[in-house]
């Protein structure tokens, strides 16, 4: 069992006033080019007719109705092609959060925005919060085109390691402020109370030529049958070869790929379950929390 299953699931799901203001957000180009093509049809066709009206006539409702859909349809058509055709595609995009993985640093139902011009200048960097594209096998039944918010642990050539609810990168414990543990209803745990809780430890390996996430309970070398979770399309080896799989050295993180944690440690599906992610899957950074008021502030 994938000893983080239960934990990726969202709780109640946000208002139907947030969904419509996340799908229209991540409205399809070709939905937003349509519809400005019909607005700007709309436009021409309002424009003419009011410059057909002689000037002493341009009174009455009929033409301030249609002087309002011409100013209306005008300023629309301008404000689609600035947002959707530049602004999210190379600019700031934002972000709704429906799931506790980011607790306490990203709670749910807040909404951030991502810089998505960052990383065409620069690489990611260790700790950036980022927005990405996840692998297939890290979405549910139902999920469809989602995009993952998670903090970067590991860029190429990293060597990453999590043993005892500790993060080791290239050999040496690494300082997590961010991190917290939560209960199911994602309330934060104090610290005393973190040693209870379960905790499989990670690597990665390589397995059949591929840089896999493996999961695993206790010292491999002294109990190698303990598996907590190897991704999933090698659930079904045979324990001789799952041994293999569980004994590998670790490896680094291999060129054009990362990999990202939750900061909400044993609540979070992650780089731990389903591994890698490519260069050309990240979107942005995150950069600050926008909404709900109370809650303005950056995202480090």
């Amino acid at each position: 069992m994938n000893p983080f299953l239960f934990l990726a699931q969202a709780p109640a799901g946000p208002s139907e006033l947030v969904l419509t203001i996340d799908r229209i957000a991540r409205m399809p180009m070709s939905q937003v080019v349509f519809g400005c093509a019909i607005l700007t049809v709309v436009r021409v066709v309002s424009y003419l007719f009011l410059r057909s009206v002689p000037p002493h006539e341009r009174f009455g409702a009929k033409f301030g109705l249609l002087r309002f859909v011409n100013d209306a349809t005008d300023a629309i058509v301008y404000a689609g092609i600035v947002v959707f055709l530049i602004v999210r595609p190379f600019g700031v995009q934002t972000f709704f959060i429906p799931s506790g993985s980011m607790v306490d640093t990203l709670l749910v139902n807040d909404y951030i925005v991502a810089n998505k011009l960052v990383y065409r200048f620069s690489d990611p960097k260790h700790g950036d919060i980022i927005v990405f594209k996840p692998p297939k096998g890290a979405l549910m039944p139902g999920q469809g085109d989602t995009d993952f918010i998670k903090r970067l642990i590991g860029v190429p050539g990293d060597l990453i390691e999590w043993k005892d609810k500790k993060l080791y990168r290239n050999g040496k414990p690494v300082d997590e402020p961010y991190v917290d543990y939560t209960d199911p209803d994602l309330n934060v745990l104090d610290k005393g109370q973190w040693p209870s809780v379960p905790q499989a430890n990670f690597k990665l390996a390589e397995i059949n030529g591929r840089v896999m996430p493996v999961q695993y309970w206790g010292d491999i070398a002294n109990a190698p049958g303990s598996v907590a979770h190897v991704s999933d399309e090698f659930a079904a080896q045979d324990p001789d070869q799952m041994r293999q799989m569980l004994s590998a050295e670790p490896v680094r993180v291999p060129a054009g790929m990362y990999l990202f944690m939750g900061d909400n440690r044993n609540g979070s599906f992650d780089g731990r379950g389903w591994g890698l992610v490519p260069r050309s899957d990240i979107i942005g950074r995150s950069e600050f929390i926008f909404f709900p008021a109370s809650r303005w502030r950056a995202t480090r």
